[in-house]
């Protein structure tokens, strides 16, 4: 008789339970998007201060990624998480007791490390609890799980601030009760990282303080060319959807004259699911065109952003950022091919770190930059503007792809991508699990 195929660490109930941490982490990330406007109003600052509480985000996202990036391969996953939702709880309640613009600042910092944190973490370890069979399947779990987060945390958020009462305490209170349900799931997940790795991680000092420290990222001089090249294509798609996060509402409220929380809600949301079936796309698209479609839907986006802002419509906005979303987790799929087919499976993590940063960093200065360009030229002149720099920049990585490789130029290969902020990528399925 065949043998039976081993079986996997935990019960069924394990890869649900780490799909809820991942979600509701990431879906506390968003929460503020559609309340913008209101602490605007409740603590009297600027648009450009809400273009920098949202940057705030992205800078807590690139430090988590440059010093904490692997750390779940030393420790194990379940710390990783659980430090991960102590610190959307944490985000959570300084929201939610927020008086003043510090508090604000000082959750998003919280947020974005834990952003950094789980994502590595709880795409290592969905993969590590399916079975070889399932690899594909758990891939596609973590990449729901993100980007659903994302996409539900604002819609929560946009309907309870919409409809419920205390729209600065309530969707907060939501996510606590959501972050407190994750915590309890995590009883049903066991430890996947082998005992004898984690009491190597931890040699030398305590695993924490003596992991965490800075590491500039490397990457192969055979893959720089079309790393840079689709970390420039998903970055200025970042950078868009960044925008679209921070001054939706504003847009919405000041040139539209909606004054509807869910619909603000809905904008951003249509943007990150868009992303995810980006990513998908690129499963099935041949990989020399993946990155030149990329770049055409982000000129196409941004017309279509500048189309609303210079018409005062709705549709071209809402059909804006359902492309760039599509173009956006097209190159970052592309992106993640390449690395995951051009770098030794031991210095991935790096490499993905190296990816997230750039498109971290070019969402959040831009965003700054908007914010500037708004409080100077009016809100309109500003997005137009924004929209023509990423058009500019799509069209030269496009001009780029036209000539051909370099002798030694790696071309780019595709591979299952996974997430939009992982520092520890899925590998490949001929990657041992646990390895990033």
């Amino acid at each position: 008789m065949p043998s039976a195929p081993p079986r996997r660490p935990g019960g069924p109930l394990a890869p649900a339970a780490v799909a809820l941490a991942f979600w509701v982490t990431m879906a506390g990330t968003t929460v503020p998007t559609p309340l913008y406007p209101l602490y605007q109003r409740a603590f009297g600052f600027s648009t450009f201060t809400v273009t920098v509480v949202f940057a705030v985000y992205a800078l807590g996202v690139v430090a988590g990624l440059l010093t904490l990036g692997r750390l779940s391969d030393r420790i194990g996953r379940r710390p990783v998480v659980l430090a991960a939702l102590l610190l959307a709880a944490a985000a959570a309640t300084l929201f939610e007791l927020a008086d003043s613009l510090p508090w604000l600042l000082a959750a998003r910092v919280l947020s974005g490390l834990g952003a950094a944190l789980v994502t590595g973490a709880a795409t290592a370890a969905l993969l590590d609890l399916a079975p070889p069979e399932r690899r594909l399947r758990a891939q596609t779990v973590a990449l729901a799980a993100n980007m659903g987060g994302l996409a539900g945390g604002t819609l929560l958020a946009g309907a309870l601030a919409e409809w419920a009462d205390a729209p600065l305490r309530l969707p907060w209170t939501v996510t606590l009760v959501l972050t407190g349900a994750a915590l309890l799931g995590l009883l049903a997940v066991p430890e996947t990282v082998p005992a004898e790795v984690r009491r190597a991680g931890r040699t030398g000092g305590p695993a924490l303080g003596a992991r965490a420290r800075f590491r500039t990222p490397h990457v192969p001089p055979g893959i720089r060319p079309a790393f840079l090249r689709a970390a420039l294509t998903g970055g200025a798609g970042f950078a868009v959807t960044g925008v679209l996060t921070a001054v939706s509402g504003l847009f919405l409220a000041t040139v539209l004259d909606l004054h509807n929380h869910a619909l603000t809600g809905l904008v951003v949301a249509l943007a990150f699911l868009s992303t995810a079936v980006g990513q998908l796309l690129v499963r099935v698209l041949p990989p020399a065109r993946a990155l030149p479609l990329a770049c055409a839907g982000l000129v196409l986006a941004a017309a279509l952003v500048a189309g609303a802002l210079l018409g005062g419509t709705l549709p071209p906005l809402l059909l804006g950022a359902c492309v760039n979303g599509l173009a956006t987790g097209t190159a970052i799929g592309t992106g993640l091919g390449t690395v995951n087919g051009g770098v030794e499976p031991h210095r991935r993590g790096e490499a993905v770190s190296a990816f997230f940063a750039v498109l971290f960093t070019m969402l959040s200065v831009p965003v700054i930059g908007v914010g500037v360009l708004v409080r100077a030229t009016g809100l309109r002149t500003a997005g137009v503007t924004f929209s023509a720099a990423v058009a500019v920049l799509a069209l030269a990585v496009a001009a780029g792809l036209v000539r051909r490789p370099r002798h030694g130029e790696a071309p780019v290969p595709v591979t299952v991508p996974v997430t939009t902020a992982t520092a520890e990528p899925a590998p490949a399925p001929a990657v041992p699990s646990g390895q990033a």
